[in-house]
């Protein structure tokens, strides 16, 4: 995404919340019961999911390491997940 760490972060969390969010309000409005259709939804969600986490912690330093700046790739990634995981803790 960028070379901020915090902002990738931040998205990270953006995007978490958005998910979390759609999960509980659909929750509240139907009853899934016992259907194939929850597990497929469980599974393409967390696809998605991972795609996107990916994109947001991954995109930048892959650019990054491909264009010869191996360190800088490597610190972008690592402080990425640092700022993840302070964010993490104070939610």
């Amino acid at each position: 995404m960028t070379k901020n760490p915090i902002l990738n972060a931040l998205c990270a969390l953006l995007y978490i919340t958005l998910v979390a969010c759609v999960m509980v309000y659909a929750t509240e409005k139907t009853d899934p019961g016992k259907t194939v259709l929850v597990p497929i939804a469980v599974m393409s969600l967390f696809t998605l999911s991972a795609s996107v986490m990916g994109y947001i912690f991954l995109y930048k330093p892959f650019q990054l390491y491909f264009d010869g700046k191996k360190k800088q790739a490597v610190n972008l990634v690592f402080q990425t997940i640092i700022a993840f995981a302070v964010i993490t803790a104070i939610v």
